[in-house]
């Protein structure tokens, strides 16, 4: 079968880790009798150079008429790079936060899971790694602070900055479907993690969660507070299975979890609309201090590929085949060099990706 993807390369290392995971999609391409037509598209730092603005229009219809979009990671750094001199609206992040709203991205997946050859590389106490680590985090992606109505002004000669957080009750309900939908795929536990004992809008969160829970009685589901959450997630992340909850606090709460399973580089990222329409990521930034050095672990972006596969173009199997290539590869001791370890062979990013495309069985 053939199917079109838009490909966002970005800024840093995004086009490294890009290239790696094309070459393990055209891989199972290959294995599986398929055809991935790529259409470039330039969005964040590099569309800044180019056209001005963070994304065009044009950029979006793009990826609007593909089967879905792979994307590598945009952004620079934000003290030395001329981009952040810019306002706001016309900054790199600014492009993804439209793309995600345009596209009507409102269900982010982040896996967080924590391979038994990459043990040595888990943060935590060996009594607490060897608990094992697999969770899902279910963000709510396009409402909450980050699409709140903002200000800055000068009262009485006083600067002062607004940022407003809203949600209302369809945008909670139909993330909160897709968390119990996942949960109903996995082991059947989710846990919604919330600011009520503060805020209106995590009030709000929890009576529609519990609405919706009663369409979902086989799942067991509780409420915790973010800041006891974030505690947890180092004490104990095996308690956890699906992590529902609101965009920033997603945002915080996925980087930690990606951090305890060893590292940033292996935490793929999927963003979804109600249709099977995705984008797919890393969950990590641009890296500049390490673009063009060899360095970059285009894992998180093989894995994100194989969501791709898997929610997207419905090829379960050929994403079981990425997914199992990524498992050979960490087995046999092949390492980058954010996860490496005594023992392991350190690879560059471009040989990484030559050997899990390798592995494509």
């Amino acid at each position: 079968m053939d199917f079109n993807l838009a490909v966002i390369k970005g800024d840093g290392i995004g086009p490294e880790i890009v290239d790696e995971a094309i070459k393990v999609l055209d891989a199972a391409a290959a294995v599986y009798g398929h055809k991935f037509n790529y259409t470039r598209v330039l969005m964040g730092g590099e569309s800044i150079d180019a056209c001005g603005v963070p994304l065009t229009d044009e950029a979006i219809e793009t990826c609007r008429r593909s089967d879905a979009v792979l994307m590598g990671s945009i952004g620079g750094n934000t003290a030395t790079s001329p981009w952040y001199k810019l306002e706001p609206s016309l900054r790199p992040e600014a492009g993804l936060l439209k793309l995600r709203k345009s596209l009507g991205l409102f269900a982010n997946l982040r896996p967080a899971y924590l391979y038994d050859d990459l043990a040595q590389a888990c943060p935590l106490k060996k009594e607490i790694a060897d608990k094992g680590i697999d969770l899902i985090i279910v963000r709510e992606l396009t409402g909450g602070l980050y699409f709140g109505a903002r200000s800055t002004v000068e009262q009485n000669g006083v600067l002062k900055a607004t940022d407003t957080l809203t949600y209302n009750e369809n945008e909670i309900r139909r993330i909160a479907v897709k968390g119990f939908d996942i949960a109903m795929k996995r082991r059947r536990k989710l846990t919604c993690v919330d600011k009520a004992n503060v805020l209106d809008s995590s009030r709000l969160w929890r009576k529609v969660v519990q609405e919706v829970a009663k369409d979902y009685p086989e799942v067991e589901y509780s409420f915790m507070l973010v800041d006891n959450c974030a505690m947890q997630l180092v004490r104990d992340p095996s308690q956890f299975d699906v992590v529902l909850t609101e965009n920033m606090f997603g945002d915080i709460l996925s980087d930690e979890a990606s951090e305890i399973t060893g590292s940033l580089g292996m935490l793929s990222s999927a963003s979804l609309c109600e249709t099977s329409f995705g984008l797919y990521e890393p969950s990590h930034g641009s890296a500049p201090d390490i673009a063009g050095t060899g360095k970059a672990n285009p894992i998180a972006t093989i894995l994100s590929a194989a969501m791709l596969l898997r929610y997207s173009l419905n090829l379960g199997k050929e994403a079981d085949a990425v997914e199992n290539a990524v498992r050979e590869v960490l087995r046999e001791g092949y390492r980058t060099a954010d996860i490496m370890s005594d023992g392991c062979t350190q690879l560059t990013c471009s040989q990484m990706g030559d050997a899990v495309a390798k592995a494509i069985r």
